[in-house]
């Protein structure tokens, strides 16, 4: 099986790596700390339960790894993890930092009209923090 990362989840972000059996992506929004993991799974799997038990078990690994760091790294509020798929079917994981503060509070991040990118190198920081973490 060869695994193609959907168009709009590569353009929507930055590599961060490949680990616990998916790509695991920094969303470009500046607003929230948002983390994106894509599991590197047929078409057609795009829901967590759909997963056999030991690729679930190495995603979660990885869900709990992302939400380790964004806790530890960013200090949110609140951690919000969803697995929602209704734009992109491709099975992806969301973790985000909230804030009370932020610009979609107390709502949905992807409804929130206050999008903002990161700007020229803003972004590597971040990441290689994440990979520092991940022991990358």
């Amino acid at each position: 099986m060869e695994f193609v990362l959907n168009e709009r989840l590569a353009a929507g972000g930055f590599e961060v790596t490949r680990k616990f059996g998916c790509r695991i992506l920094l969303k470009n929004e500046t607003n929230f700390p948002w983390f994106i993991l894509v599991p590197e799974v047929p078409d057609g799997i795009e829901d967590l339960h759909q997963l056999d038990e030991e690729i679930f078990a190495e995603v979660m690994t990885g869900v709990r790894k992302i939400s380790e760091f964004v806790e530890g790294h960013f200090k949110p509020e609140k951690l919000n993890v969803g697995c929602i798929g209704n734009m992109v079917r491709q099975m992806h994981i969301h973790v985000v930092g909230r804030f009370t503060d932020d610009p979609a509070w107390p709502g949905v991040v992807w409804a929130c009209d206050a999008k903002r990118k990161y700007g020229a190198g803003e972004a590597e920081g971040i990441v290689a923090a994440a990979r520092d973490f991940l022991e990358v």
